[in-house]
């Protein structure tokens, strides 16, 4: 790629240096530039591109994307300066890589909670469709059959353009995404073309980064600005009324999906059971009988986010019917695994207050025995909901293990020390103990038939984050090694 064909994408500020550069490569980690690269040097959160432009071009990088200037010691090399580089970035990604997203059907799905199981449905009534499909979310990236691990919500700007590249390679015709507001805000879904964006819920969540309510709901709505077919919002949601305001003048369209309220697409005639839902979603004249095997009502609005922007893709209802009923759940959504001991685990990502009382009040409507949940709190994260997510949990449950979640820079005591003035405000029994391990035995320990434990906040995480390392840790592995032991 010549770099004077990004001229039409980016503003430049100046350019030293020869402007009809070629680049074979970019990266914007210094350890992984390569001989001909332009190297971006972007400002993080704890380490600035800008530091290691030396280190990039003592590997070989020709150019330098820069805002601000860097002192470099060789010649030969062109700089070019602009005002933003992380937004220059993804223009980057976007012109390097041939375009790509203009080359798919690309789905975004943006919300608090609900993210990821929604695409995974959408992802399968596509494939019931027969189409071939690409996914990128918390969990994983799914390029075909190949499984690529998942560093974030939604990746890198640069990775993500990268990533678009190989699936139109591969065949992929559509794409199914999380986008995240650290996305949105931070420009990482930049030069994105979208389809469809669609929005699950808000609650609270991410304020360390967002600061307030507000700040949140606008990095969300930024998804909303950028599509190309279609806005689908969740009527039932408080937010949507917010949404809908900003986005009604758009050239875009925007459906709505619900159960309360006045919706476009929405369901009747709901069966919730321990083994999944049933209802009729009705949309224009139609009645399509719906079946998701993934029990409580968040089943019924994520099944209603996937099946509306399909259904006004064009979709037939038959491929909706069958795609949704074939999920049998989500890895960390809601898991169960198989005791032999008479009792049940769940495995579930809640980490939010919403989230938590979402997994807890759908088990408290099928629990037979006790419902025993364990959890803790992020460390480096939102203080404030802390003591509202002990509130919950000691309101929905019958015992309660206060333990550590992924404590990272802070101490892991004090972070339960301020989840738990929400639980005794319940009154109900409880237990701290600080090493999430022997947190997880002792609930296996102290269960009986027909009790229900959730383990909540790890989910399909396989490590935990300390102040000084990260650790393996899949509770899955841990629950059947304790199981076995005891």
């Amino acid at each position: 790629m010549k770099i004077s064909e990004l001229w039409n994408f980016v503003d430049i500020l100046d350019i030293k240096g020869d402007p009809e550069a070629s680049v074979t490569g970019v990266s914007y980690d210094s350890r992984q530039a390569r001989p001909g690269h332009m190297f971006i040097c972007v400002e993080g959160f704890s380490w600035d591109g800008h530091d290691f432009a030396q280190q990039a071009i003592e590997r070989g990088a020709k150019v330098l994307l820069v805002q601000r200037e860097v002192p470099v010691d060789s010649e030969g090399i062109t700089i070019v300066k602009v005002k933003d580089s992380r937004k220059a970035m993804a223009a980057v990604g976007h012109v390097f890589y041939g375009f790509p997203s203009r080359k798919l059907k690309v789905i975004g799905v943006t919300g608090t909670n609900g993210k990821t199981t929604t695409t995974y449905l959408l992802k399968s009534i596509l494939e019931s469709a027969g189409h071939n499909v690409g996914l990128m979310g918390t969990i994983a990236i799914r390029i075909g059959d190949r499984e690529i691990p998942s560093l974030r919500t939604t990746p890198e700007s640069l990775d993500l353009h990268r990533l678009f590249g190989e699936m139109v390679v591969n065949g992929i015709n559509y794409v199914v995404m999380e986008v995240s507001s650290h996305s949105l805000d931070l420009d990482r879904v930049g030069y994105v073309d979208f389809d469809y964006g669609v929005f699950t819920n808000l609650t609270r969540d991410h304020l360390d980064f967002h600061g307030n309510m507000k700040n949140y709901l606008d990095a969300k709505i930024k998804l909303f600005k950028g599509t190309d077919k279609a806005n689908v919002i969740n009527a039932d949601d408080p937010a949507s009324d917010t949404i809908i305001e900003r986005i009604k003048n758009l050239p875009t369209r925007f459906l709505t999906y619900g159960v309360n309220n006045k919706a476009d697409f929405y369901a009747r005639d709901i069966e919730i059971n321990p083994s999944g839902v049933r209802y009729n979603l009705v949309w224009k004249d139609k009645s399509i009988p719906i079946e998701v095997n993934i029990p409580g009502m968040i089943s019924v609005y994520n099944s209603l986010a996937a099946a509306a922007p399909l259904l006004a893709e064009g979709i037939q209802p038959g491929y909706i019917q069958r795609g949704l009923k074939k999920i049998e759940g989500v890895r960390g959504r809601s898991e169960t695994l198989d005791t032999g001991k008479g009792f049940s685990v769940i495995i579930d990502y809640a980490h939010t207050p919403d989230g938590l009382e979402n997994i807890l009040s759908t088990i408290r409507g099928f629990a037979k025995g006790r419902l025993i949940t364990m959890f803790g709190c992020g460390g480096n994260r939102d203080r404030e909901k802390r003591p509202m997510m002990g509130e919950i949990a000691g309101n929905w449950s019958d015992f309660v293990v206060v333990t550590s979640d992924n404590p990272r820079k802070e101490e892991p005591h004090l972070i339960i020390d301020e989840i738990m003035p929400g639980v005794e405000k319940t009154g109900c029994s409880y237990i701290c103990i600080v090493d999430r391990r022997e947190a997880i035995e002792y609930a296996l320990k102290m269960a009986q038939k027909d009790d229900i434990i959730v383990l909540a906040g790890k989910g399909h995480e396989i490590y935990q984050e300390f102040a000084d390392n990260t650790i393996e840790f899949d509770e899955r592995k841990i629950v059947s090694e304790i199981l076995e032991r005891i």
